[in-house]
């Protein structure tokens, strides 16, 4: 049995254990009422890129990928309203979606979510397309025509930091668990560093998430002093600064420390 055969027998039996037991819970972004871009995407895309089949894989890609791609996509250029394209909007998408469709066998599995990868890769092909349509713009049309003011990049940073790092600091919490004894050896930094990784699981229900406050919790939690939990804390903020960059430019967890 190939993948994708893998994959609808997998599918099978999920579905029958949703519609006998309801949804399951899962870690990570709240769902949406129209939730589009599920597990069972990345489970497509990942026995898509698996099979050997082109006849499977335009199945899989037909049924379960084709339709989370071009939404995805579609909510990204709304979104941010990129204005400088001077072709319709659904040779856009269609445009987009190809890239799309073209980079999917760079996305590693146990890397990231395929949302998060996906759509860092739809939107810096749009910033790019977008600011280049601009630059031709001004070369032809008067500047004072054109809304200079108005930057994409700056448009998309907030919303898209603050939306990357959400799922950054999620995937970082579960990767630091499984990896913890690898980078610590003694039973008090790894108490320590348990104590920080619960801190940020539970980080909504913390009103006051400031530094003092947070010393305070882990001495709290685990009866040592400052100078032990800071020698944690700074590794850990080391290790979670360097894979966030890597994060951000490939919407992958790698371990930046090999």
């Amino acid at each position: 049995m190939g993948p994708v055969d893998k994959f609808y027998d997998w599918l099978a039996k999920e579905q029958a254990d949703i519609e006998a037991n309801g949804p399951k819970k899962r870690r990570g972004r709240k769902p949406t009422k129209n939730m589009y871009f599920t597990y069972i995407t990345d489970q497509a895309i990942i026995a898509y890129n698996n099979e050997p089949s082109q006849n499977k894989r335009n199945k899989v890609f037909r049924e379960h990928i084709n339709y989370p791609f071009n939404k995805l996509v579609e909510n990204i250029y709304h979104t941010f309203r990129f204005s400088y394209f001077d072709v319709p909007y659904e040779d856009v998408k269609a445009e987009v979606v190809a890239f799309l469709t073209e980079k999917i066998g760079k996305f590693q599995e146990g890397k990231g979510k395929a949302f998060s990868y996906f759509s860092i890769v739809a939107k810096n092909y749009l910033i790019i397309q977008n600011n280049a349509n601009y630059a031709k713009m001004k070369l032809r049309t008067d500047t004072t025509e054109i809304d200079s003011a108005r930057n994409i990049y700056a448009e998309v940073s907030l919303s898209d930091h603050q939306e990357s790092l959400r799922d950054f600091t999620n995937l970082w919490i579960d990767w630091y668990d499984k990896n913890m004894n690898t980078i610590f050896y003694n039973k008090r930094d790894i108490m320590v560093a348990d104590t920080i990784l619960e801190l940020f699981r539970i980080r909504d229900n913390i009103e006051n998430f400031n530094k003092k406050a947070l010393y305070i919790l882990i001495r709290e939690r685990t009866g040592l002093k400052t100078q032990n939990i800071t020698k944690v804390l700074n590794i850990m903020k080391h290790d979670y600064m360097k894979m966030y960059s890597v994060y951000s430019k490939s919407g992958h967890i790698v371990n930046t420390n090999l």
